[in-house]
């Protein structure tokens, strides 16, 4: 049974989803701008210390940022968004349409 919600009382839970939409799209444009910026910063030291920029260009370790915090920002994706976006029926639907289509 759903409680009865009034219209301000969804309005102030539709401003704060909208809030954590904003803060997660905040935080995916910081996470590519900066480890962007960290992977350039990484790749020069190593052709600075005598790797060929194809070897440093290729080296894990000037990525690895980008994995580790791409994890908290798919787990923040989840919590934002929620379960139904990842999994939803209409998801299901488009998916079985397009197979069907082909």
């Amino acid at each position: 049974m759903k409680p009865n919600i009034t219209e301000e009382q969804q309005f102030i839970l539709v401003k704060k989803q909208v809030k954590k939409i904003h803060t997660f799209y905040k935080h995916l444009a910081n996470y590519v701008i900066i480890n962007g910026f960290l992977s350039a910063i990484f790749i020069a030291s190593d052709v600075k210390n005598g790797d060929t920029f194809i070897e440093a260009l290729v080296d894990y370790h000037n990525y690895k940022i980008w994995f580790y915090w791409g994890i908290v920002i798919v787990y923040q994706a989840f919590i934002t968004f929620g379960e139904k976006w990842f999994f939803s029926k209409d998801w299901e639907e488009r998916k079985l349409n397009e197979y069907l289509n082909k």
